[in-house]
């Protein structure tokens, strides 16, 4: 078996068929790729670290995250937050559920949160390669500056009484998500203009927060259309 290729220090990688795809039409440069069967399988799995990586495993530039601040200047934004959610799958679905509904961005914390990772780049199906994501210090401080821009804030509850069809989505509009079995944090929560729910009828207690998102995203492009 020839020997490991060492990937250069100030790189991400990336794996899958989809998020190598999306990296070569994306913002950042790919610098070289690894393919079965040239690479073999677990080699491509060792330098992935996983054994998802569908043939193939590409070096690319660091992921450019955007400033929280150009969010806020987009007319008629609509931006998802989301409050320190961890799980690398949850964050990769959301962004492609914001990416395919044309929305501004996402916004996620920079501490105790999931990053852009490799792992969220194949949940996402490449999807952040095309996304504005901002990595800001305190949410419910974004939240407020995005008040101030004039922007409407709204949190997703189980308990709230409004459904998503019930409030106005239009114009810019800000959707916060809470972290898997916890919710919106108390400050981040009072920071809202109000809170939303998506009904339901089964016994289920909640619904996972990337299809939680997905649904709000896609009742705010309802009413945008």
């Amino acid at each position: 078996m020839s020997r490991l290729p060492k990937p250069d220090s100030d790189a991400d990688l990336i794996y899958g068929r989809r998020p190598v795809a999306e990296a070569e039409r994306g913002r950042r440069t790919v610098r070289r790729i690894w393919r079965a069967p040239e690479t073999p399988p677990e080699q491509l799995a060792e330098l992935a670290g996983s054994p998802d990586h569908q043939g193939v495993v590409a070096e690319v530039d660091p992921y450019p995250y955007s400033g929280g601040e150009s969010l806020l200047a987009a007319p008629d934004a609509l931006v998802v937050v989301l409050d320190q959610v961890q799980d690398p799958h949850n964050l990769g679905a959301v962004c492609r559920s914001a990416e395919v509904a044309g929305a501004t961005g996402v916004v996620i914390p920079e501490r105790r949160a999931a990053g852009v990772t490799a792992a969220v780049c194949k949940a996402s199906a490449g999807a952040v390669e095309h996304l504005n994501v901002s990595r800001v210090r305190n949410i419910a401080d974004w939240l407020e500056s995005a008040k101030a821009t004039g922007f409407w804030v709204w949190g997703a509850d189980g308990a709230a009484e409004s459904a998503p069809w019930e409030i106005d989505l239009t114009g810019p509009t800000a959707l916060v998500m809470g972290a898997e079995g916890k919710g919106l944090r108390p400050r981040v929560a009072s920071t809202c203009d109000g809170m939303v729910a998506i009904p339901q009828r089964g016994e289920v207690g909640s619904l996972n927060v990337s299809v939680a998102a997905s649904l709000l995203l896609f009742e705010a492009v309802r009413q945008r259309s």
